[in-house]
This record gives structure tokens, sequence and C-alpha cells, in this order.
């Protein structure tokens, strides 16, 4: 299945796929035949490539209000206390998750409460890993009020290859836990920032599954 950001871009590559192949059998002699079918199997392995970017499985989700769950998929790159300004105004842990291009690239929320916060920020594409991505990279910045966690804040960040960023989330809206919050296009990094207190259930280099996966836990 795939997500609906997708549906667009999955439709005029299918459409450029099949106006260059037919040009292909039009205006490459038979005695080419090795030409055609080079060209079909690029343009049919592009699309391919197009096509996974934007998949979006169903998943099981267990919702837990002591449970923070990881927002996308990819690698955990980042675990450590930082000073959050733009919202928190305090000391955080922020767990940084890095989305390959071969991820699926769906954004779920990590928690379920009420959007106190939902901003976008233009800014640079920087490398998703390099340290000021978080601050100078374009963004989005969510903060969902909860019981257990407080404040939990998240920010989708863009890379030197996402160059779009797509959020649902709206002040005053009430999240739910491992629905799609929105979907960072070609992958990139999602921060969250929890509570210092809080019991982090993930290492650096772990691989999360959005969702699924506890990233931290609360008594």
């Amino acid at each position: 299945m795939f997500h609906k950001e997708g549906y667009r871009i999955l439709v005029s590559s299918l459409i450029g796929v099949i106006i260059i192949n037919l040009l292909s059998n039009l205006l490459i002699d038979e005695s080419q035949q090795w030409l055609k079918i080079m060209i079909f199997g690029i343009s049919f392995i592009l699309f391919i490539l197009i096509a996974q970017f934007f998949r979006n499985p169903k998943r099981k989700i267990d919702k837990n209000e002591n449970h923070i769950l990881a927002p996308v998929d990819g690698k955990v790159v980042a675990i450590e206390k930082v000073f959050e300004p733009e919202f928190i105004n305090e000391e955080r842990l922020q767990v940084s998750i890095f989305m390959s291009p071969i991820n699926v690239h769906v954004t779920r929320y990590p928690i379920g409460g009420k959007i106190l916060y939902s901003k976008y920020h233009p800014g640079k594409f920087l490398v998703a890993w390099h340290p000021k991505s978080s601050e100078e990279n374009e963004r989005t910045t969510i903060v969902v009020e909860t019981e257990k966690f407080g404040n939990v804040l998240y920010r989708q960040i863009a890379g030197a290859v996402a160059r779009r960023i797509v959020n649902y989330a709206k002040k005053d809206d009430i999240a739910v836990q491992g629905e799609d919050s929105g979907f960072i296009k070609f992958g990139s990094r999602v921060d969250l920032f929890l509570p210092v207190n809080a019991e982090i259930t993930v290492n650096i280099n772990d691989v999360v599954r959005g969702g699924n996966s506890i990233i931290s836990k609360m008594a």
C-alpha cells in the first residue's frame, strides 16, 4: 500500500515510463532490440525505486500512555542531553532517528495527547546527520501534551535529499499514538525531546520501526 503523498508522483512516473518505452519502440530500429530492453529495464527499476519511497505498511499499534513509540523507521544516531530552546526551554533527552532513502518515510505520532504547538521553519538542506541540521535545516516542530511525559516535542528535519516535509499536526488537535502525523519525502531525520527522567530503551545504532519500537518508558 502506498501513502497518499506519493500518488501524484507515482502516476507521473508511471506515465513517464510508458512514454519513454513507447518512444523507444517507435524510434529504435529492430536491429537494436538490446537497447530497447535496456531502456525498459532502467526505467522499470527507477519506477520501483520511486515507488518504494512511498510505501505505507499497515502496522498493529499497541497504544500505551507509558511508552514513547518510534515516530519513524530508521537508525538511532544520537542520544544526548540538550537544551531545547524553541518551546520547552529546559534540558531534555534528545533521541535522533535517521531515515535512509530505503526506509518507510511515514511519520507517526509517538504518543497520544493534545497538540499544543505545530510550526514550520524554512531553512537549509544540510545532510541530516550534521550536528546543526536540527537547528538550521528546513523542519517542523510539534509538541504533544501528555499525562505521563509532560510536553513531548518531536521535530521532522529535511536533509540534503529530502526537500519536502508534510506535517498533518495542527494546534489543538488530538494526536492518536501511532497514527500518521506527516511524511518526509525521500527520507531524513526525526528528533524526539523527552524528559530527562525518562527511561530510554534504545541504544545508538539500533534500528527501529515507526509505531512499533519503544523509544522510552515512564513508570
